[in-house]
C-alpha cells in the first residue's frame, strides 16, 4: 500500500471526470474503503445511505429534523461539475457510506464551502478526515485556496475533524452555529497530521493480518503435493493459538480437522483466509470472503500477473489481479500476494505459520519482508540454520496490494521488532519508501538487499512496480540510512549483529584472540573497511589461552573508552572443545556498551554456548554472533559502524531560503507550458528568469554573431569578458577551443571573435568574467528527473577525470541542510574543496546554498525534467554560475497530498 503516494500530475480539461481523484484508502481501524468523485447517478445510493442514518446524524448535518432529504439537499452531492462544485463519495461493500462536497463561493472564487456526512455504522473510523483531505487536494487543483464550513455547536465530533486537521482554523459562534474558515494550502502541521494518520492506519491494517484470531485455509487438502495441504499442516504444527478452518467441498475433514464446504459455512468469524485454489477459482472465493466479512486474503496461488510472460494472452493475468485487488479493497479487505509464500508471526501469543515453509526461524527481533515466494522457503531455512530469530515474516509475491512500505509502517510500531530486513526485487512507490525508511531507520536498523540491478523486473512484479535506476536506488538507500548489502548472506550477517549487540558509537576496533593468522586477516579487513584498529595490531594470547584469561581480556577491551567494537578470533586447540571459552566470552560481553563479534569455532550464526536465552524461546540481546571468517565478521561490523554514524548525525531540516519566489516560478512554468506543451529545451531568457525566482544568478551575458555586435555587447557588460561558442560541443571541449577568457578591451575581443568565427563558431556568448582569485575550481550542479522516483540533485568537480570516472554524488529532492552538505562532501575529488596539497579552501557554503536552491526548484516544479549549472566556478570568495541548460515538459513525479493505496 502506498498512501500519500507519488503521482504523475496530469493536465485534465476542466469538467472532465477526474479519474485520478479515485483512491482506495485505509481507515483508522485498518479497513479499506474506495473514494471516488460523485455523479448524478449516485442519487439513489445517497438517498439509501441517508435512510440508514439515525435521526440524530441527519439533524446534525442539516440543522433540522429530516426524515428524508430533499431534492435540493441531494443535489449538493450529485449536481457537480468537478470544478466549482465537487462531490466525493466513499464506497464499501457495494454501498455508499459517506459523502462530502465543496461549492465555490460565487463572490470569492478562491473560497468554497465544504461539508460531509458519514453513516452511523462507520463513524469514528476516520472517514470525515479522509474526505476533508481529498476534498482539499481536489480544491487546490481547481484554484481554490480557502474552505469555509458551518457546523452546529453541539456537533463536537465534526468540529474536531476540522480543528484536528492541522490547518489554522478561525471560528465564530452565532445562534448555536460555528462558522469555520481556513486556508487549505498544506502546512507542516497538516502534512504531519496526514502522515500520523497514515502511519496508524497502515500499522493496524498489517496487524490485523499478522495477528488474526482465526484462519481459514481455502483449498485445504489431504493430498501431500497440494498447496492447501502444506499450509494447513504448517499452521497446525506451529500451534496457531486460534481456530483453523479447512475449506474443501469434497471432504469431511483435512488432517483430522473438520472441513467446511465454503467459508460461508464456517459458524464463527474468520479474520484471514489463505487461498490455495487455482487462479480461475479465486474470484468465487473472494465473493464468499466478501460476504463472510473476512479482513484479509493471503493468496498463495499463482497464475495472475506472474503468468503473463508464459501465455499468449499477455496482460490477462495482470487484469485479473487488478480486479481481485479492487474488489477486495472495495469490501474492506487487504490482499497479500498473489503468488506469495505467506505470513509468519512468531509471537508466542499467536504462533502463526501461514506459509508453504515447513521450517521457520525461532522467535526473535528481526522483521523480514521478502518479495520472492520461490526463494522464500530456502531463505527461511537459511535464517533458521543460523539461529536468526524473526518477529514476523511476510512474502508479498506479486505485491498486488500489501507491499514493503506497509510492513515498514507496522514494524515501526511493533515492539517485538528491533531490526528490519528487506529482500526487494522492485519498488511500488520508491518516493514513499524513502520517506518511511528514513523515519524508521532513526529508531531501528533497516537492511536491504535489492536484486535485479542488471535484469528486468519479473512479470509478476512489473504490474505494480516503478522503474528506478540503480543510481536512484543507491541514493535512496544512502540518504534514508538503509544498510544496503549485495547478498542475502551479507544481510543475515548484519542482521545477526544488530539484533543482538549494541550499535557501535565509532569506528575504533580492538582485535584479540588466540590466532595471529586470524588476527591479521581481521586487521586487513578492518583497514579495507575504513575501521581503525586500536594499538594498531591484534592482541594474540596464544593458542592455549585459558577461558578465564580470554574472558578477562574481553572485559578489559569492552571497557576501554577508546574502543567502539571488539572482534574476538578463536580457534580451539586439538582435543579442547571450546565450550568453556565460549561461555567465558559470552559472560564477558554481557551488558557491554560496545558490540562484540567472533569467529568462534567457525560457527555461522549463534552457537548455543554464545546464546543468551530469551523469554520467548529465541536468542536474547547479549548473544554473541559468530562468523565463519574474520572478513565476514568485520564486514558485518562495518555495516553497523556506518549505520551508527548515520544515525548519530542530525536529521536536518529543509531551510527557508531568502530570495525565493515560488509563486512567480509556478506562474512562469504554467505560462510556458500553455504556450508550448511539448518536451523541449528552455531558452536562455527562460532559464535566467526561472533561476532568478530561486535566487540563482548567472554572470551577465549576451549573444551576438558579428564582430561589431560582440564588441558592443562587451562594452555594455564591462571588461574583462569571456567569449564562448554558442554550440555546446565547442564550448565544453577540454582544449577550450571554443572559449576565450580574460579579454580586457575591444581589440582583444575583436581578435578573439575573429578566431572563433574562422574556426566555424560565428555565434558566441559574451559574458562577464568571474572574480579572479587563486584556486577557483570548476564544479557542476544538476537536477535530473527519475521517471518514478522523482528528482535527484547531483554535484561533481569539473574535469575530464571526473567525467570519465563518473565521480558524481547524488541526493534525492527535497534536500535538507544536512543532505546538501553530504552531497558536496561525497565525490572522491571533494578534498580539492578543502585545501588538498596546499590548495585554497573554497567557499563550500556557497555551493551548499546553490544545491538547496536547485532542490527547492525541482521540488516545486516537476515540469523541469533537466537543469544543469556548468560550470559553477567555486573559489574562496564564493560561487559564480557561468552557464545553464534545462528542459521543460509534462510534469513528472511529485507527492500527492492525500492518503491513498497504490
Amino acid at each position: 500500500m502506498d498512501s500519500i503516494r507519488s503521482i504523475r500530475v496530469t493536465d485534465d480539461p476542466a469538467g472532465a471526470y477526474p479519474q485520478h481523484w479515485e483512491a482506495d484508502v485505509l481507515l483508522a481501524d485498518g479497513g479499506a474503503v474506495h473514494i471516488r468523485p460523485a455523479a448524478p447517478t449516485d442519487g439513489p445510493a445517497i438517498m439509501a445511505m441517508h435512510e440508514r442514518m439515525s435521526d440524530r446524524t441527519r439533524y446534525l448535518r442539516y440543522f433540522q429534523a429530516v426524515s428524508r432529504i430533499s431534492p435540493a439537499q441531494l443535489a449538493v452531492y450529485t449536481d457537480v461539475d468537478h470544478v466549482s462544485s465537487v462531490g466525493l463519495v466513499a464506497e464499501l461493500g457495494g454501498q455508499l457510506i459517506a459523502a462530502g462536497s465543496y461549492h465555490r463561493d460565487p463572490t470569492r472564487p478562491d473560497t468554497a464551502e465544504v461539508a460531509f456526512v458519514v453513516e452511523d455504522a462507520h463513524q469514528r473510523r476516520g472517514l470525515g478526515s479522509i474526505l476533508l483531505e481529498h476534498l482539499a487536494a481536489a480544491a487546490q487543483e481547481r484554484g481554490i485556496k480557502r474552505f469555509t464550513a458551518e457546523v452546529l455547536g453541539e456537533n463536537q465530533t465534526m468540529l474536531r475533524v476540522f480543528i484536528d486537521a492541522g490547518y489554522a482554523v478561525t471560528r465564530e459562534f452565532s445562534s448555536g452555529v460555528v462558522d469555520l474558515a481556513f486556508d487549505i494550502k498544506p502546512t507542516e502541521s497538516s502534512l504531519a497530521v496526514i502522515t500520523s494518520r497514515e502511519f496508524r492506519a497502515e500499522s493496524r491494517s498489517i496487524a490485523r493480518l499478522l495477528a488474526p484470531r482465526s484462519v481459514a485455509v481455502i483449498g485445504a487438502s489431504n493430498e501431500t503435493r497440494k498447496l492447501g495441504h502444506a499450509v494447513l499442516v504448517n499452521l497446525l504444527r506451529a500451534g496457531f493459538t486460534g481456530p483453523v478452518y479447512p475449506v474443501n467441498p469434497e471432504t469431511l475433514s483435512v488432517q483430522g480437522v473438520r472441513a467446511y464446504k465454503s467459508v460461508l459455512d464456517i459458524p464463527d468469524p474468520v479474520d484471514i483466509a489463505v487461498v490455495t485454489v487455482p487462479a480461475a477459482s479465486v474470484a468465487q472465493v473472494l465473493e464468499s470472503c466478501r460476504i463472510k466479512g473476512v479482513h484479509g486474503l493471503v493468496v498463495v496461488t499463482g497464475g495472475f500477473a506472474d503468468a503473463d510472460a508464459d501465455t499468449d494472452l499477455a496482460g490477462d493475468g495482470a487484469a485479473a489481479q487488478r480486479r481481485m485487488v479492487a474488489l477486495a479493497r472495495a469490501n474492506g479487505m487487504r490482499v497479500v500476494g498473489p503468488n506469495c509464500l505467506g505470513l509468519v508471526n512468531t509471537d508466542p501469543g499467536v504462533r502463526l505459520n501461514a506459509t508453504l515453509a515447513p521450517v521457520v526461524p525461532p522467535p526473535g527481533r528481526v522483521g523480514f519482508f521478502c518479495q520472492s515466494g520461490a526463494l522464500g522457503i530456502a531463505i527461511l531455512a537459511d535464517a533458521a540454520s543460523r539461529g536468526l530469530g524473526l518477529s514476523s515474516f511476510v512474502s508479498a509475491g506479486n505485491r498486488a496490494d500489501v507491499s514493503g512500505n506497509d510492513l515498514l509502517q507496522f514494524w515501526h510500531s511493533d515492539d517485538r521488532t528491533e531490526v528490519v530486513l528487506l529482500y526487494l526485487e522492485s519498488f511500488g512507490n520508491p518516493r514513499k519508501f524513502a520517506r518511511l525508511a528514513r523515519t524508521l531507520a532513526r529508531d531501528k536498523p533497516v537492511i536491504a538487499v535489492k536484486s535485479g540491478r542488471h535484469a528486468l523486473v519479473s512479470p509478476g512484479l512489473a504490474a505494480s512496480s516503478a522503474a528506478v535506476s540503480d543510481t536512484a536506488v543507491a541514493t535512496l538507500f544512502a540518504q534514508s540510512g538503509v544498510i544496503r548489502t549485495d547478498t542475502l548472506g551479507e544481510a543475515f550477517d548484519a542482521a545477526q549483529l544488530l539484533a543482538h549487540q549494541p550499535i557501535p558509537a565509532g569506528n575504533r576496533v580492538a582485535i584479540l584472540g588466540n590466532s595471529s593468522a586470524l588476527g591479521v586477516l581481521a586487521l586487513d579487513a578492518c583497514i579495507e573497511a575504513g575501521l581503525v584498529v586500536v594499538d594498531e595490531v591484534p592482541v594474540d594470547f596464544g593458542v592455549n589461552v585459558s577461558p578465564g584469561d580470554l574472558g578477562a581480556a574481553v572485559r578489559v577491551a569492552v571497557g576501554r573508552v577508546d574502543v567502539d567494537a571488539v572482534v574476538v578470533v578463536y580457534v580451539p586447540p586439538v582435543a579442547i572443545p571450546g565450550q568453556a571459552h565460549a561461555e567465558a566470552l559470552k559472560e564477558a560481553a554481557r551488558g557491554a556498551r560496545v558490540p562484540v563479534v567472533t569467529t568462534f569455532l567457525a560457527v555461522d550464526g549463534l552457537a548455543e554456548a554464545l546464546t543468551v536465552p530469551g523469554e520467548d524461546g529465541g536468542a536474547a540481546r547479549g548473544s554473541v554472533p559468530s562468523y565463519r571468517t574474520p572478513e565476514r565478521a568485520v564486514a558485518a561490523l562495518a555495516h553497523a559502524v556506518r549505520y551508527g554514524a548515520w544515525r548519530s548525525r542530525p536529521a536536518g531540516s529543509i531551510p527557508e531560503l531568502d530570495g525565493v519566489d515560488a509563486g512567480r516560478a509556478r506562474e512562469l512554468v504554467t505560462a510556458l507550458r500553455a504556450k508550448d506543451p511539448r518536451d523541449r529545451a528552455l531558452t536562455d531568457a527562460e532559464l535566467v528568469e526561472l533561476l532568478d525566482c530561486y535566487g540563482i544568478g548567472i554572470l551577465p551575458f549576451e549573444t551576438a554573431d558579428t564582430a561589431a555586435d560582440v564588441v558592443a555587447a562587451a562594452e555594455r557588460i564591462g571588461y574583462p569578458v569571456a567569449l564562448k561558442a554558442y554550440d555546446l560541443t565547442w564550448r565544453h571541449r577540454y582544449d577550450q577551443l571554443g572559449v576565450r577568457l580574460s579579454l580586457g578591451d575591444a581589440d582583444q575581443v575583436a581578435v578573439a571573435y575573429d578566431d572563433l568565427a574562422d574556426a566555424g563558431m560565428p555565434q558566441v556568448y559574451i559574458q562577464a568574467m568571474a572574480p579572479r582569485e587563486r584556486g577557483v575550481l570548476p564544479t557542476v550542479l544538476a537536477v535530473t528527473s527519475d521517471p518514478s522516483f522523482g528528482a535527484l540533485v547531483s554535484f561533481g568537480i569539473g574535469g575530464v577525470a571526473t567525467e570519465l570516472l563518473h565521480d558524481l554524488a547524488y541526493q534525492a529532492v527535497p534536500l535538507t541542510d544536512v543532505d546538501a552538505e553530504d552531497l558536496i562532501k561525497a565525490p572522491k575529488a571533494a578534498p580539492l574543496l578543502t585545501g588538498y596539497r596546499g590548495g585554497p579552501v573554497v567557499d563550500q557554503a556557497a555551493v551548499v546554498d546553490l544545491a538547496l536552491r536547485l532542490s527547492a526548484l525541482a521540488d516545486d516544479l516537476p515540469e523541469i525534467s533537466e537543469l544543469l549549472l556548468e560550470p559553477v566556478l567555486l573559489g574562496p570568495a564564493g560561487a559564480s554560475v557561468t552557464g545553464a541548460t534545462g528542459r521543460i515538459g509534462p510534469p513528472g513525479v511529485r507527492p500527492d497530498v492525500r492518503r491513498r493505496l497504490r
